[in-house]
Order: structure tokens, then sequence, then C-alpha cells
């Protein structure tokens, strides 16, 4: 097993979860709150990944990181590095590639709440992000779970992206996916069949516990709008 690689896997799907849901909690409480002309754009784009092959997603994500373009160059400027073959640009791309698999089930989850309760609390006169932060949030706590799990399953087994914008640079951008597609490279299926099973194992583990959690009495929705 190449622990270095698995670490490094692990940390990649941690850091992406993080800021993945940081990214896709407001941008779920804007899609099921809005009225523009945007929000089927906004949809598409966001569900976009689904349909994509990774390796399609990973081209475009490797030309926009190249260091004659603005994203590249801004990033060069601000870190002395270049973002392709590096673990931010795996960050990066592992966050758009991940996206709806974090934005669908907050967006179930916000569109379930009752609408009675979000009038109540505006005629309290709590504003936008307090209702986000006191309401559905509260509300939405196994939408959540599910989203930060989910997302984090999802990037552990990522191979087209991470292979298009990181390559196979050990300690750096060589996951786990890749390690399988060196070891079937060099005909050493047994090693091969040892790491496929290391992912199996997490991407199981990580639906056994969501099914569990989903269960248990803390997850369940509470919420309370307080008037100041």
């Amino acid at each position: 097993m190449d622990w270095q690689a698995l670490g490094l896997t692990l940390r990649l799907a941690a850091v992406t979860t993080a800021l993945l849901l940081a990214l896709s909690v407001p941008l779920a409480f804007w899609l099921v709150s809005t009225r523009s002309r945007l929000r089927p754009l906004v949809e598409a784009l966001t569900t976009l990944p689904l349909l994509l092959p990774p390796t399609v997603l990973g081209f475009y994500l490797l030309v926009l990181m190249g260091p004659r373009t603005p994203v590249g160059r801004a990033w060069i400027a601000l870190t002395g590095h270049p973002l392709a073959f590096s673990f931010s640009g795996l960050v990066a791309g592992s966050i758009l590639y991940s996206l709806p698999f974090a934005v669908q089930p907050l967006t179930a989850g916000f569109a379930a709440v009752d609408p009675a309760l979000l009038e109540q609390a505006r005629l309290l006169g709590a504003g936008r992000w307090r209702i986000l932060r006191e309401v559905l949030l509260p509300l939405s706590v196994r939408s959540v779970v599910t989203a930060a799990v989910l997302a984090f399953t999802h990037t552990v087994g990522e191979f087209g992206v991470v292979l298009m914008i990181g390559g196979d640079i050990p300690g750096s951008t060589r996951t786990l996916s890749i390690v399988i597609y060196d070891q079937v490279q060099s005909f050493a299926y047994a090693e091969a069949n040892r790491t496929a099973l290391m992912l199996v194992v997490v991407a199981l583990a990580g639906l056994i516990a969501l099914s569990m959690l989903q269960r248990t009495t803390w997850l369940a929705p509470s919420a309370e709008v307080r008037r100041d």
C-alpha cells in the first residue's frame, strides 16, 4: 500500500469537502430563494460536472490554470508557483468536479423546509443570512451531512481530473486512483487490487456512516428563530 498516496488522497478529500461546503451552502440558498433569470443557467453549470467526462473537465481546467492565462498568471504572482500540477490545483479541480454532489443535497434540503417558517422568520425581522443560519441550516442538518459525505467519498475516488491537472507527482499530486493506474500499467494486478479495495472500503464506509447518521436523533431537525 502506498501510504503517502493514501494520506494525500484523504487530505485532498478533507480540504475539498470543507471548502466545498463553504461554497455550496450560500449557492444552494441562492438557488432555492432567487427569482433571477440566471437561475436555470447557474443550475445547469452546477450540474454539468455530473455529465461531462472527467478528462474533458480536467482538460479545460488545465488550460485555465496555464501560466499564460490570467488565472495562471495571477496565481503565480500571488504564490510564486504554478497552479497546475500542484496540490492547490487538485483542490480547485476537485471542488468543481464534486460541486453537484454537495449542492444538490443542500438544495433539496433547503427546498423541503416549510415556507411558513421562513415567512415567520421574515415577519420577525430576520434577514436573509440570519434565516439561512438560524432556520434553514438547523432544519437541514441531514442534508448538510449528506453533502459532506458524498463530496468526501466522490473526491477520494477521483481520477480523470486529478490525472489531467495534477499528473503523477509523489507526495504532491499522486493520489490512490493514480497509483492504481500506475500499478495496472506495470501489470502489478495484485497490488492494484489491494489499492482498489482500499477505495471501495473508504466509499462503503462513508455510505454506511451516512446511513447510520441519518438515523441518529441529534440530526433531527430543530430550529428556533429568536427575536432580539
